[in-house]
């Protein structure tokens, strides 16, 4: 289940702005809000299980093999499709209470 675009601005692999984004498309070392899951409903509950939830912060440590999120004190591994299919917003620099 992908969306249409959402009107995001991509630059250089980060989000411009305030705008949300796929999780795919923001740099490693970023933390992010996420802000929707737009997965199937089975997909959808297992990543809110797991800590991927709304409003959730997270943040991208690396995006080689698979994307690598510090998520709740945990680190999580998924891959590049899954990352497409979480829609976050960049954290100001300020907010940096993931870690």
């Amino acid at each position: 289940m992908k969306r249409a675009a959402q009107g995001y601005k991509i630059l250089e692999g980060s989000c411009a702005g305030p705008a949300v984004c796929p999780l795919s498309r923001v740099r490693a070392g970023t933390e992010v809000c996420i802000k929707e899951l737009t997965t199937a409903p089975e997909i959808t509950d297992r990543l809110r299980e797991l800590g991927f939830c709304e409003e959730q912060k997270i943040k991208l440590l690396t995006r080689k093999s698979s994307f690598i999120c510090q998520v709740c004190n945990a680190r999580l591994g998924i891959s590049e499709a899954l990352a497409d299919s979480i829609l976050v917003e960049p954290m100001p620099a300020s907010h940096a209470d993931v870690g």
